[in-house]
């Protein structure tokens, strides 16, 4: 009698217990690791997941960590995301997903960038990935010359553009032989000008007003969009026409850009870490590259520097800021 008693208590034990450990498992929140170099997070990210069902604070928990500007930074916040173990993490740059590569071979990456991920060593292929990591290629490197061409179509006189590069690296070579490829068919001449810190932004502008070039452009850097408005309240400042790589800089007060669609690239992103979360493995996830572009116009600026837009270049814009 008392083996039953004790069977019937074991049982009654058992099974009080299984609902709360199956409560526990069906609170778990997935949680999301995102490094970046800048200061802030996008919102469009939120909103991109938001979209597909994910709410953060509801069943989804987002970790961001911003180097705010210091990409050595990145590998000390790329373990804190490990040590946290995250379900996967999302690196949004070159520099981010490198440094969350050497801080896990296992932990999913979705990557995006304008450096070959195969060159670099984050994916054996891009149909292929073969690892941990997967995302979108972004096309920088067909982008810059594009840029270039239509400075020159917007600003025809212009014999010399001025340069913002963040300075000596894989990424920044590759791109600027293809600006002076692209430079040389223009009969454009380059004034290239390193910027490794924010201390050195005085110095680069110092030298353009010196040689007074005819339009600005820059070679995409976290550095560079961190900086934005001080770049672009020089170029106003200067009378100084330019384009840009994203939307940010025009929305921050500068003339143009021209580049890939930033909210169809977070959609993007969003897509990934879903299927992710899902059960896909990074390596059956092929690398992307972007499909939507976008050129934005600031007339505004452009009243404010002294230039006209010609009417065949604002046809072709996307969105014009009056």
């Amino acid at each position: 009698m008392n083996r039953k008693v004790i069977l019937c208590l074991l049982t009654a034990a058992l099974l009080s217990i299984v609902p709360f450990v199956e409560a526990q498992q069906a609170k778990k929140v997935p949680r999301i690791g995102y490094l970046f170099t800048g200061l802030l997070p996008p919102k469009e990210f939120l909103q991109a997941l938001h979209e597909l069902g994910y709410i953060e604070g509801k069943n989804i928990a987002v970790e961001f960590r911003a180097a705010e500007g210091r990409e050595e930074r990145l590998p000390a916040l790329a373990a804190v995301l490990v040590s946290l173990n995250v379900d996967v993490i999302v690196a949004p740059g070159t520099a981010p997903a490198q440094a969350a590569r050497q801080a896990t071979k296992t932990i999913p990456i979705v990557y995006t960038g304008g450096a070959d991920p195969v060159a670099i060593g984050l994916v054996a292929s891009l149909a292929r990935p073969g690892g941990n990591v997967t995302g979108i290629s972004n096309l920088s490197r067909e982008l810059t010359g594009k840029r270039l061409e239509l400075l020159k179509e917007t600003f025809p006189k212009a014999s010399v553009v001025a340069v913002l590069t963040r300075g000596v690296n894989p990424v920044t070579t590759e791109l600027l032989k293809d600006m002076e490829v692209a430079a040389k068919s223009l009969r454009l001449q380059l004034q290239i000008l390193e910027v490794r810190g924010p201390n050195d932004f005085d110095k680069a502008f110092s030298a353009i007003n010196k040689e007074r070039p005819g339009a600005l452009i820059e070679l995409p850097s976290p550095l560079f969009h961190s900086n934005r408005k001080r770049i672009v309240e020089f170029a106003a400042k200067s009378r100084l026409p330019s384009i840009f790589h994203s939307r940010d800089f025009v929305d921050a007060g500068g003339l143009m850009c021209y580049g890939e669609n930033n909210a169809d690239l977070l959609r993007r992103v969003a897509y990934y870490v879903d299927r992710i979360l899902k059960g896909t493995k990074p390596a059956d996830l092929p690398v992307e590259q972007p499909t939507k572009f976008e050129m934005i116009i600031n007339l505004k600026t452009a009243k404010q520097i002294g230039v006209t837009i010609p009417p065949n270049v604002l046809a072709r814009a996307d969105k014009v800021i009056k």
